[in-house]
């Protein structure tokens, strides 16, 4: 079928071959709306990378409204065109079936003839003309500019991880997901409208490509019951149906894949992978039921249903060791699990802080709050006036490029998918204002700037995140930083924006949570006055569910900074 040649390449030859019998492997299709087609076809990016940040993607909303009044001019054009043929061709009619009543005496009236002359000589000449007339020309000329702008397979294919990605770490179904309802927020946030089958559909292939069958399966489900027959789609039930029976057997729910392959019959009998794997399903349910006479197995008369299939999430499958706790953190939920009971919560203090009388904070004292115990973390309210947010988004904007993090291993640096944001970075001498934010850091915090690092700027993308990581290098990393500056003591954090829902920065170690609050600064050691690391300081950027999150920090290292923090006693201090 149409757009489907991609599609089979995808997997092509991909097989599960089982004891008994060998089950089929349904083949992807790239099932798009013509709509869709004109926006994907033979399109380039320059960089490949724009949903990792989404102040990247902005200037995709004027591009596609400039592309909308673009379509709708070719619209109009072509309307012009269509009723010019009509009305040329009511003319035509009405006098050829005048004509045709008695052809002879018609042509005796001379005014016929010369008419008749007429229309051959000028009449359908011109129509031709208006036929072959290129309304398209304009809007195809529009398209050619932008093409080179639009994003690629890399930016579709992460944007849908995102989607799956904010699934997860926030616990949401595919029917609220399909409805645009990302959180219990109220309403007068942003709003999205519903997704179609076809979106779903999509969703769903992307994971079963990640051989991701639990996603797949869940995706493939709300296609189903989001199914309507579209003119302006290839997608069909029964295509739908063959990827949720092979999702379904891949998450070990054979009853629900015999269901769907059953249905899958019922609209298509000469279906012939789905025949055969409609035995193999009734045979395993066989097997089953005689392992567990307690067990109905359903009939091949049984009447079909459409009701969801049951599917597990398998944990092994992702990599991170802490994963269902991070999660959680990112949710606000258990937090009990962490002991962070009220006794512990009475010493978290706020008050007015000058450092010690630091000449710069006499007048205008910071607003620093203790926000937790073991390891401690300060929230500096007010850090950043929105002045100084502006500026810096300003400086960095055009320079932000892929965040990267550096091989353990090897000490290269290089894309990961656990890190999905833009970053770019600020030195001092580019404007005052970052010379100022310096300053200020210094004198809240007591640690000198002569050996800290840039001032990183980071937008996040779609989804955006950074999974479970540590700041300061372990000893078994490789060429981590410069040894005549040392390891990342401390870490400041400056939040730049609100965000609607998610971006938390959490502790899955010690069941810390910050929630961004524009122009505040978070500060911790990474770590102890030892020089040895602080391993309960592993954190992580939980994924921005609703929202664009901005950031800045400065990692600040040791060098410097032996008299102004000095060992302890103990190698825990």
């Amino acid at each position: 079928q149409k757009f489907r040649q991609r599609g089979d390449a995808e997997l092509r030859g991909h097989k599960a071959v089982l004891s008994t019998c060998t089950m089929f492997v349904p083949r992807p299709t790239l099932v798009l709306c013509a709509g869709i087609l004109l926006l994907f076809v033979g399109f380039h990016s320059v960089d490949g990378e724009i949903f990792t940040a989404l102040c990247d993607m902005e200037y995709l909303v004027h591009m596609e409204k400039d592309l909308v009044d673009s379509l709708e001019q070719y619209i109009k054009r072509e309307e012009d065109k269509l009723e010019k043929v009509k009305i040329f061709a009511s003319r035509i009619k009405e006098v050829s079936l005048m004509a045709l009543k008695e052809p002879s005496s018609h042509l005796h009236h001379p005014v016929n003839a010369y008419l008749l002359v007429k229309r051959y000589t000028r009449d359908w000449p011109l129509l031709e003309a208006l036929a072959q007339e290129d309304t398209a020309e304009d809007f195809l000329y529009n398209m050619t500019k932008v093409k080179e702008s639009f994003p690629t397979d890399e930016d579709y294919m992460g944007a849908g991880k995102a989607l799956v990605r904010l699934q997860d770490t926030y616990d949401l179904s595919t029917q609220n997901i399909a409805k645009g309802k990302m959180a219990n927020i109220e309403s007068g946030f942003t709003q999205s409208p519903e997704l179609m089958s076809e979106d779903c559909f999509e969703l769903g292939r992307l994971a079963y490509i990640d051989q991701d069958y639990y996603h797949c399966a869940l995706w493939m489900e709300e296609a189903l019951v989001r199914f309507q027959p579209d003119p302006t789609s290839d997608l069909t039930k029964d295509t739908i149906l063959d990827y949720l029976a092979y999702a379904s057997y891949q998450q070990n729910n054979i009853e629900r894949a015999y269901q769907a392959t059953k249905e899958l019959l019922n609209i298509n009998p000469e279906h012939t992978r789905a025949a055969n794997n409609m035995n193999y399903f009734q045979k395993e349910m066989d097997k089953a039921a005689i392992d567990k006479l307690n067990m109905v197995t359903p009939k091949k008369d049984d009447a079909e249903t459409s009701e969801r299939g049951e599917y597990r999430r398998d944990l092994a499958r992702d990599y991170l060791p802490e994963r269902e706790i991070y999660e959680l953190l990112c949710r606000e939920e258990q937090r009990e699990i962490f002991n962070i009971t009220p006794s512990r919560q009475k010493h978290l203090k706020c008050r007015y802080f000058n450092n010690n009388n630091n000449p710069r904070l006499l007048l205008k004292p910071v607003k620093q709050e203790l926000v937790f115990d073991n390891p401690k973390m300060w929230i500096f309210h007010n850090m950043l006036s929105d002045y100084e947010m502006k500026v810096i988004k300003e400086l960095a904007q055009p320079r932000l490029r892929r965040a990267t993090i550096q091989n353990s291993v090897t000490g290269e640096l290089e894309f990961a998918s656990y890190r999905i944001s833009k970053s770019a970075w600020l030195q001092g001498w580019e404007h005052k204002v970052i010379r100022r934010v310096n300053q200020r850091v210094e004198d809240v915090t007591g640690l000198t700037m002569e050996t800290a690092e840039e001032l990183q700027v980071v937008n996040y993308g779609m989804g955006g995140h950074y999974e479970p990581h540590f700041d300061f290098a372990r000893k078994e990393e490789k060429s981590a930083f410069d040894p005549n500056d040392g390891n990342r003591i401390a870490t400041m954090l400056f939040y730049m924006s609100d965000v609607e829902a998610g971006g938390a920065t959490v502790f899955p170690q010690v069941g810390a949570r910050l929630v961004p609050e524009k122009g505040a600064g978070a500060f911790w050691y990474n770590l102890f006055r030892s020089g040895e690391g602080d391993f309960l300081t592993r954190h992580a950027a939980c994924p921005v569910l609703v929202g664009s999150k901005w950031v800045s920090n400065k990692w600040i290292h040791e060098r410097g900074q032996e008299f102004r923090r000095k060992c302890g006693l103990s190698p825990d201090e």
